[in-house]
């Protein structure tokens, strides 16, 4: 497999058109006010939007025709569903997305007992290049705006409360683990992270402690994002402990080494005070070995605190014609057992949606 080149800057492409989503409350008003409307309709409009979980117009009847002519201004079509599919008995939910440039990305749903929730995508593509990752090796189109990544999460919130899932249920949970290195994207999605999380008709109101962002570990990117004053859950795709197979699993460890990446981990712990978690996707005689377990529970406690992280075991996914492939449940069993075994919390994250190639990337390249 040809190795492709990391790629920090997304090409330039069409931005989307401006959309309510992509202003914060004070510029809703300023915008609305320069379409010759009085600053309150910015705010009605929010309370549809954010609030009732609406981009439909005509069903804002609170809105006079004429204001909703002019409104619609706001609200252009942004991410169209192109293809849906449903697995797990209906409790897995994968879209395909257009954007307005003909661009691809997905979104899957999930319904759990306790909470339901929403994988985004923050990227067209993906140009950190992990060789396992069907989104990586497709390479990066462009960056999502932020109204494309919170309309993401409006849809998946109607649908939820729709019954999408089987029964009406409320979207606690959003995670961003979907298509492209969120913090490559890094303004675009801690302003969607805010208008996720402001309570409505500013924002969705979903708890800062529901988010998660993940990252393969942009150093400089996590300090920032430590900064920004969003309890939200960082997820670090270390997917082994060892820098010398890490340079080839995740080419970004050329730039930030391991021991880099683990430091800004604990001070993001220290800043926050939220628990890290490690993701950890298992792979058949790549990573699976019991001494990068044995060394992965020791990093973790040393470097972070054995308290303060937690590790998400990922059962690979294998897309279509890879020369990857999941590791052998015993195996994964003693992996998990000797990750525990250092003091550290580590469980396997629920394998759903298989049969839909819910694997990041896997519709959009069926589909292209």
């Amino acid at each position: 497999m040809t190795a492709l080149p990391l790629v920090f800057d997304a090409p330039r492409r069409a931005t989307p058109p401006r959309h309510l989503a992509d202003l914060d409350p004070a510029d809703r008003r300023a915008v609305v006010g320069e379409l010759g409307l009085p600053a309150f309709r910015a705010d009605q409009l929010a309370r549809h939007y954010f609030g009732r979980l609406t981009a439909d117009l005509d069903a804002m009847t609170d809105l006079p025709a004429g204001v909703r002519d002019t409104l619609r201004a706001l609200l252009p079509p942004l991410v169209t569903p192109v293809l849906e599919q449903a697995c797990d008995g209906g409790a897995t939910r994968k879209t395909l997305w257009k954007g307005h440039d003909g661009t691809r990305a997905e979104s899957v749903l999930m319904g759990y007992p306790d909470r339901a929730t929403v994988c985004v995508s923050s990227q067209a593509g993906c140009g950190m290049a992990c060789p396992f990752c069907a989104t990586g090796q497709g390479g990066l189109q462009r960056n999502l705006s932020t109204a494309e990544i919170v309309d993401q999460v409006r849809q998946a919130a109607a649908a939820a409360r729709d019954g999408a899932l089987g029964s009406p249920a409320r979207l606690s949970n959003v995670v961003f683990m979907g298509m492209g290195e969120p913090l490559a994207n890094y303004k675009r999605v801690v302003a969607a992270v805010r208008r996720i999380t402001e309570p409505a008709p500013d924002g969705l109101g979903i708890s800062a402690r529901g988010v998660t962002v993940s990252t393969v570990g942009l150093v400089p990117a996590i300090d920032k994002l430590a900064a920004e004053g969003l309890p939200v859950t960082l997820a670090v795709s270390l997917h082994t402990p060892d820098d010398e197979l890490r340079d080839t699993l995740v080419p970004v460890n050329n730039r930030w080494k391991v021991s880099e990446v683990l430091a800004a981990a604990r001070r993001y712990v220290q800043a926050t005070g939220r628990r890290v978690s490690i993701e950890y996707a298992l792979i058949r005689d790549i990573n699976d070995q019991p001494w990068r377990a044995d060394l992965l529970g020791t990093l973790l406690r040393q470097q972070i605190g054995a308290k303060r992280v937690h590790v998400n075991l990922i059962p690979l996914n294998p897309t279509p014609g890879s020369e990857w492939d999941a590791s052998p449940r015993r195996v994964q069993d003693e992996f998990v057992a000797r990750v525990q075994a250092a003091g550290i919390s580590c469980t396997v994250r629920d394998t759903r949606g298989r049969e839909i190639a819910a694997a990041c990337g896997q519709l959009a390249a069926s589909e292209a």
